[in-house]
This record gives structure tokens, C-alpha cells and sequence, in this order.
């Protein structure tokens, strides 16, 4: 079973994405911070990171290019946030984020992007 790590600070996104990816047959751990998803992901990496950018004590951005400075790692992280800024989008991306969605977005979208970086 696929493992994804849904990091995100909103209690109601949270609980909504790891209902649907469940839903969608996957395994989903959920953090509600940066500090906590950066032990689980040293500890035990999964198939795939969802993480929104603003988190408590390490950002998203930080988590992303923690994960893509792990050697032998090909972890895809997908990066969530309200700040549909360019310059949030290309700090990202230069940061090696796989994709990038901003909020609100669509649950199903969201499923159809996961599956398309883990080539489910």
C-alpha cells in the first residue's frame, strides 16, 4: 500500500484529504506540523509528501528541500498552499517540489495529481 505523509496546520483540510485519500486506498499518516512530519519522514520516508507551505516550527518549503537532499530518496513531494504567489510557486519548484497546487482545490484533482507522481 502506498504510504502519503499529509502535512497541513488547518484541522478541516487535514481531516478532509486524509479521509479521501484513504478513501482512494491509500495509507495516510497526517502531521499537523513541520517538526513532527521531519522526525516521521527521517524515521520512516514514505512513497509521497503533501505538505502546505505556512506550517508551525518548519515550513514546507524547508521539508521539501530537506527530502530532496536525501541521497538515493525519490520521494515526490506535492506542495499545498493559499498563497498562490509566483514567487511561492518558484521558490518551490526551484526547491525540487513535483507539483503544486493551491488552495481551495478540488479533492478529486487533488487524487488524480498523487496518482499521477507515484504512477498509480
Amino acid at each position: 500500500m502506498v504510504r502519503v505523509f499529509v502535512i497541513e496546520d488547518d484541522a478541516i483540510i487535514l481531516k478532509t484529504v486524509e479521509l479521501k485519500l484513504a478513501k482512494e486506498g491509500f495509507e495516510v499518516s497526517c502531521f499537523d506540523n513541520g517538526k513532527d512530519a521531519m522526525s516521521a519522514i527521517k524515521s520512516n520516508p514514505p512513497d509521497l509528501i503533501l505538505t502546505d507551505v505556512m506550517l508551525p516550527y518548519t515550513s514546507g518549503l524547508e521539508i521539501t528541500s530537506y527530502v530532496k537532499s536525501l541521497e538515493g530518496e525519490k520521494i515526490p513531494v506535492i506542495v499545498l498552499s493559499s498563497m498562490g504567489q509566483e514567487k511561492s510557486v518558484e521558490q518551490a519548484f526551484k526547491l525540487g517540489a513535483d507539483d503544486y497546487i493551491t488552495k481551495p482545490f478540488s479533492l478529486n484533482e487533488l487524487a488524480i495529481r498523487i496518482k499521477k507522481q507515484i504512477k498509480v
